[in-house]
């Protein structure tokens, strides 16, 4: 599990992003670099970090379903990702 505190910075930064989008799309369509400097650090796309949704973990992460791998593992296995079953051969 990850620590608290790393999962509320990456919220806190969604949130920044979230509000300066429109400004940056802005500056960035002006060319304006200066312009893009003094927006916050953390509003920019780049620094978010996609987490787990259950654990926060950041690595080994997939995107289509918002699980790490070792949390898409125990959803599948339990039979709550419709669709997925472990492959036997």
């Amino acid at each position: 599990m990850a620590r608290k505190s790393n999962i509320a910075r990456d919220k806190k930064r969604e949130k920044l992003y979230a509000k300066y989008a429109v400004k940056r799309a802005e500056l960035k369509e002006l060319g304006d670099l200066e312009g893009l400097a003094k927006l916050p650090r953390n509003s920019s796309p780049t620094r978010r970090k996609n987490r787990c949704i259950e654990t926060g973990r950041p690595r080994g992460y997939m995107r289509q379903f918002g699980l790490s791998r070792l949390s898409f593992r125990e959803q599948a296995v339990q039979g709550n990702i419709p669709g997925v079953t472990k492959a036997s051969w």
